[in-house]
């Protein structure tokens, strides 16, 4: 029976650059000034930080744009709840994911193998 190996990552330096340009695109939008609104990149997790839940919205919505003109699939983006960081703030945690779940694959290989 042959095998088959398939790769699915992103690319992390276009994650990176992606998010610099959000970044910056935070910083000199009129409708974020005086607010918290900020978002960086750790170790394959994307921190969304806001005044509010619209906030996270509107900052989510900019990254998924850039993410996408830079061809970086945002399926690979695991969005975690929305947690309040004290006063008025609230926080967002996205994970970068790499390759595809156990189960995920042991269907594809079992529904390759049974199409032969």
């Amino acid at each position: 029976m042959p095998s088959f190996d398939t790769v699915c990552e992103p690319n992390l330096v276009e994650v990176k650059n992606a998010v610099d340009n959000a970044a910056k695109e935070i910083a000199t939008r009129f409708d974020f000034k005086g607010t918290s609104a900020a978002i960086e990149l750790k170790d394959k997790e994307i921190t969304l930080i806001g005044d509010a839940d619209f906030q996270l919205v509107q900052i989510n919505d900019l990254l998924t744009n850039k993410l996408t003109k830079r061809s970086v699939d945002v399926r690979f983006l695991d969005a975690g709840d929305v947690q309040k960081i004290g006063g008025d703030k609230v926080k967002q945690v996205i994970k970068v994911r790499e390759g595809i779940a156990t189960e995920d694959s042991k269907k594809s290989s079992a529904s390759s193998k049974t199409a032969k």
